[in-house]
């Protein structure tokens, strides 16, 4: 499965945290660098990816479920998602060298 770059950055995040699990308020930090979005559109969009990363079998969600939505506060590596980001982590960094 081809990842998105939010994609990577959320499981790269979750790797790095002691016990993989972490909450979702600094994944809008993955905007700093790039050309951020509508403040509506950026929850959606953070939200999108992290249910096509649990559809997919690499992250848990913690929350609380409505009959209609999903309210996801946490999220959790699962062994599948571990593997894949130490697949990740262990790629070499890009550096910004400028042409």
């Amino acid at each position: 499965m081809r990842l998105s770059a939010l994609q990577k950055y959320i499981l790269l995040q979750c790797y790095n945290r002691i016990g993989f699990r972490i909450g979702r308020g600094g994944l809008e930090r993955f905007y700093d660098n790039r050309e951020m979005p509508k403040a509506e559109l950026l929850t959606k969009i953070i939200t999108h990816s992290i249910e096509r990363l649990i559809d997919n079998g690499f992250l848990f969600g913690f929350g609380m479920r409505t009959t209609e939505k999903w309210f996801i506060r946490e999220i959790k590596l699962t062994k599948e998602g571990l593997k894949v980001a130490q697949t990740l982590a262990s790629y070499q960094q890009r550096l910004p060298l400028r042409k």
